[in-house]
């Protein structure tokens, strides 16, 4: 039996420093890998080389990596992005998730880090839920777990990886409290750390969509210095 095709990570980093790297370290994991330094070329291989994941620089000489992540999305609503950038501003975290990444790492950056978030993706991705239904409402909003949508007050909107992965796991553990350390360690495959707002951030995403009044919800609840669970 031929040996299960690689998967393919598309890199779009205009530091040949950071793609070496990657590219070796990736490669070595068993990862193909297709990487260029321009936010345009890059958004033409990602329609041509149908990456399973994409590593997308903020800063790019040509376009910036708002634009390249919202090019992409137009046409591909699954394929997990993560984010590089220096910037450490919550604002510039936001905005990226907004536009369409999945996650962010923050320069410098450790790249087994990178590798556990990426098969962390994959791990998650392959996975069966056994528990949680495809289509479930939270609210006034439906959620299609397979399409990847959820449908709220007469608009369809896209739910990106993480947040179709987060509010599957809060599905799975409806009414129960999950901690943000087990969020991190499922999801994201990584170890909590105080500086780490990876899920907080993502939940505020979430909230946006999913309560009536975001600042004020009702379904998304915050567990005061442990985690947050679903109401339904």
């Amino acid at each position: 039996m031929p040996p299960p095709p690689k998967k393919t990570i598309l890199i779009i980093e205009d530091e040949p420093q950071i793609v070496l790297g990657l590219k070796d370290a990736l490669e070595f994991e068993g990862f193909r890998v297709v990487a260029t330094g321009k936010g345009k070329d890059g958004a033409m291989l990602a329609r041509s080389e149908a990456p399973d994941a994409v590593i997308l620089d903020l800063m790019l000489p040509d376009m910036n990596g708002y634009s390249v992540c919202e090019d992409i999305r137009r046409w591909s609503a699954f394929v997990p992005i993560i984010m590089l950038t220096a910037r450490s501003q919550e604002i510039d975290k936001i905005r990226g998730l907004d536009a369409g990444a999945d996650d962010y790492v923050t320069k410098p950056f450790s790249v087994n880090e990178l590798i556990a978030r990426i098969r962390a993706i994959f791990r998650r991705a392959a996975r069966t839920p056994a528990s949680a239904p495809e289509v479930m409402d939270i609210g006034a909003a439906q959620v299609n777990f397979t399409a990847h949508t959820l449908s709220s007050r007469d608009e369809t909107l896209q739910l990106s990886f993480y947040e179709v992965e987060l509010l599957r796991l809060l599905v799975e553990r409806a009414g129960q409290p999950v901690s943000r350390e087990e969020i991190l360690s499922k999801i994201w495959g990584l170890e909590a750390s105080p500086t780490n707002r990876t899920v907080d951030n993502f939940i505020v995403k979430l909230r946006k969509k999913v309560e009536d009044a975001p600042d004020k919800p009702k379904h998304i609840l915050t567990v005061y210095g442990f985690g947050y669970k679903l109401a339904l």
